[in-house]
């Protein structure tokens, strides 16, 4: 089974963060720009929280604020869960499922951000997995 550590290996996309003093607006336009949906709100290497199209969704146009003068520290997800290196896939996917999460940072164990995994991230590298699985499952069965 994989784990965090080799699906980080594989992603081509730079990580992307803002600080927590960013416009709202900021925050929307690159995860427009660089196609994701969730930025990590960071201190230098220190994770803050995180924003995530939901947050926009609930804390944003729900609500009416205006995301020219809102700050991400008022309106981020402050109680983040996250992924270790060494997590298995079916692990991380656990965790998302039972909390309803999309994506996760990953953290080393002094809390630095290592990088950040999706839901598709996991679910394409679990089915590639399984697809394994059932290939060497029929050249056993064929012989």
């Amino acid at each position: 089974m994989k784990t965090i550590k080799q699906i980080l290996a594989e992603k081509t996309k730079p990580l992307t963060t803002v600080a927590a003093d960013a416009t709202v607006q900021r925050a929307l336009e690159l995860m427009r720009e660089r196609d994701i949906g969730a930025v990590l709100v960071v201190d230098g290497n220190r994770l803050e929280g995180i924003f995530t199209e939901r947050d926009c969704l609930h804390k944003v146009a729900s609500i009416g604020v205006d995301p020219h003068e809102t700050l991400v520290r008022d309106v981020m997800t402050t109680r983040v869960r996250y992924a270790t290196l060494d997590m298995e896939v079916s692990q991380g996917l656990a965790l998302m499922t039972e909390r309803f999460l999309r994506h996760l940072p990953v953290l080393d164990e002094q809390q630095n951000i290592l990088g950040i995994v999706s839901i598709g991230d996991l679910v394409k590298a679990k089915i590639s997995d399984q697809g394994f699985i059932i290939e060497q499952l029929e050249r056993y069965i064929t012989r």
